[in-house]
C-alpha cells in the first residue's frame, strides 16, 4: 500500500505582490464561542477562524450543553447556556490540539457543577496543564490527572468556587483567562496579577459580553480583577484578522526580493504587534494606516514591501507580545545583516513542540548560523541562505509554516515532512500565500 505523502514544498520565488485578507483571529474565536456558550441568549459571530482548533472548541462547548450552529453566510450562531449553566458531558471531552481551548474551557467549566474529562491529541497530551489546575485548586475543584498534571485530566466541581487572589508565575493570558473565568460566578472579587503583561482579548470581551473587568498597571505587569457572580449577555462578534498569521506573509515579502503586498483587516491590539515593532527596528518596511474598529480591538491595514534587515536584540519583556511568532523572526533574522538575539522565551519550549530546538534544527539544516539556549536563539544572518533541506516539524504548524517562508527566499526549495497540521490555525495559508505570487507545492487535496 502506498503511503500518502502529507509534505509541501516552497521554491525559490520573486516579486511578491497583491492584496490579501488576514485571516480570523485564533485567540479571538476561541474567546467568542466560550463567552457565546456561556452568555444569556444568543451571540452572533463573523470572521470566525475555520481552522481545527476551533472546531474542537466548538465541538467541546456543545458537548457542555450550548448551541452552536453554522449559518448560510458563514457566520455562526451561538444559543448559551446562561442561567442554566454548563452541564456534565457523558463523553470525555476532546480538544484536538487546542491548547488555548482547554486550557479556557477548563477554567470555564470549573465555574459550575460538574464532572468530565479533559483530552487531547498526543501533541495536546504532552504540554503542561498544572499552571492552570494549580489556581483552579485553591478555587476548590478538585483535579485528578494519571501523567503528572498532562491531560487526559478529570476536573469535578461543585460549582461553588472561592475567589481567589492569585499572583501568576507566567506571564500567561491563558492562565489568567481561565482564573477570571472561573471566578464568574463566585460570591467575592477574583484577582490575577501579573508581573509582565499578557494578551488582553479576555478582558476587552468579557467587556463587550456586560462584564465589568477592573484592570490596572503595576510596575511592567498588572492587576486584572472581576467581582462575582456575573451573567454574561449574548452580542455580536466580528473576528478581526490575526496577526499571528498575517506574520507569515509579512516576513515573506521582507525577505523576498521585489515584493510589495498589502495585508488588510489585521489586528493591533498592543499585547499582539511585538513582531511588528521588533521588523521595524530590523529595518523592515511595513506601514500601517485605515484603522478602525471591529469587536473592541483596534485593526488596520498593513503594507509590506522587501527591505534590507539589519540584526537586533530582541527585549525579554517584548515576548509576551509575540511569543507565537519566534519561529518566523528567526526566518527573518537568517535574511538579516548582523546577529539577533532572543532570550527571555522559555515559554516556547512547553508549545506544541519544543519551538526553540525546532527553530533551531530547521535553520540549522538549511544553512544558518544559529546557537541555543536554555531560554533563547542567536541567529548570525546573511543574505545567502542555502537552503535545500528537508525540515522535520514535530507536527507544530508554526514550525510547518516558518520553513515554507525560509524556502522562497533560500537559494534552493525548502520541503516539510507534514503540512496538514497546517490546517489547525491557518486553513487558508496554501491559497493566501498563493494568492501573492509564492510557489509553494502542496499535495492535491
Amino acid at each position: 500500500m502506498k503511503t500518502m505523502y502529507n509534505g509541501a514544498k516552497a521554491i525559490p520565488s520573486t516579486g511578491l505582490r497583491g492584496v490579501i485578507t488576514a485571516p480570523g483571529d485564533k485567540s479571538i474565536s476561541h474567546r467568542a464561542i466560550i463567552f457565546g456558550a456561556l452568555a444569556q441568549g444568543e451571540t452572533q459571530v463573523t470572521g470566525l477562524l475555520r481552522g481545527d482548533d476551533i472546531m474542537s472548541t466548538i465541538d467541546a462547548m456543545r458537548a457542555l450543553g450550548a448551541k452552536i450552529t453554522e449559518n448560510d453566510d458563514q457566520s455562526w450562531t451561538i444559543t448559551g447556556r446562561g442561567k442554566d449553566g454548563l452541564i456534565s458531558p457523558t463523553d470525555p471531552i476532546d480538544c484536538g490540539n487546542a491548547g488555548t481551548g482547554v486550557r479556557l474551557i477548563m477554567g470555564a467549566a470549573s465555574a459550575y457543577e460538574l464532572d468530565t474529562e479533559f483530552t487531547g491529541d498526543a501533541s495536546l497530551r504532552s504540554r503542561p496543564m498544572g499552571r492552570v489546575l494549580d489556581p483552579l485548586r485553591k478555587m476548590g475543584i478538585e483535579a485528578d490527572s494519571q501523567t503528572g498534571d498532562k491531560l487526559p485530566a478529570r476536573i469535578k466541581s461543585s460549582g461553588n468556587l472561592k475567589p481567589l487572589d492569585y499572583t501568576s508565575p507566567h506571564a500567561s493570558a491563558q492562565v489568567k483567562s481561565a482564573v477570571l473565568l472561573a471566578g464568574l460566578k463566585s460570591e467575592g472579587t477574583t484577582t490575577v496579577r501579573e508581573s509582565r503583561l499578557s494578551r488582553d482579548h479576555t478582558e476587552n470581551m468579557l467587556r463587550a459580553f456586560g462584564a465589568t473587568v477592573n484592570a490596572r498597571p503595576k510596575d511592567d505587569g498588572q492587576i486584572v480583577s472581576i467581582t462575582g457572580p456575573v451573567n454574561l449577555t449574548g452580542t455580536r462578534v466580528n473576528v478581526p484578522g490575526d496577526p499571528s498569521s498575517a506574520a507569515f506573509a509579512i516576513v515573506a515579502a521582507l525577505i523576498t526580493p521585489g515584493s510589495d503586498i498589502c495585508i488588510e483587516n489585521v489586528m493591533m491590539n498592543p499585547t499582539r504587534t511585538g513582531l511588528f515593532e521588533t521588523l521595524a527596528e530590523m529595518g523592515g518596511d511595513i506601514r500601517a494606516d485605515n484603522f478602525r474598529k471591529s469587536g473592541g480591538e483596534v485593526i488596520a491595514d498593513l503594507h509590506v514591501r522587501h527591505s534590507m534587515l539589519r540584526g537586533v536584540t530582541v527585549p525579554p519583556q517584548r515576548a509576551p507580545a509575540m511569543i507565537d511568532e519566534y519561529p518566523i523572526l528567526a526566518v527573518a533574522a537568517a535574511f538579516a545583516r548582523g546577529t539577533t538575539i532572543m532570550d527571555g522565551i522559555e515559554e516556547l519550549r512547553v508549545k506544541e513542540s519544543d519551538r526553540i530546538s525546532a527553530t533551531v534544527e530547521l535553520l540549522r539544516r538549511n544553512g544558518v548560523d544559529i546557537t541555543e539556549s536554555a531560554g533563547g536563539m542567536r541567529v548570525r544572518g546573511g543574505t545567502d541562505i542555502v537552503g535545500g533541506a528537508e525540515v522535520k516539524t514535530y507536527h507544530d504548524h508554526r514550525i510547518a509554516m516558518s520553513a515554507l517562508i525560509l524556502g522562497l527566499a533560500a537559494q534552493n526549495p525548502v520541503t516539510i515532512d507534514d503540512a496538514s497540521m497546517i490546517a489547525t490555525s491557518f486553513p487558508s495559508f496554501f491559497e493566501l500565500m498563493e494568492t501573492i505570487g509564492a510557489k509553494i507545492e502542496r499535495p492535491a487535496a
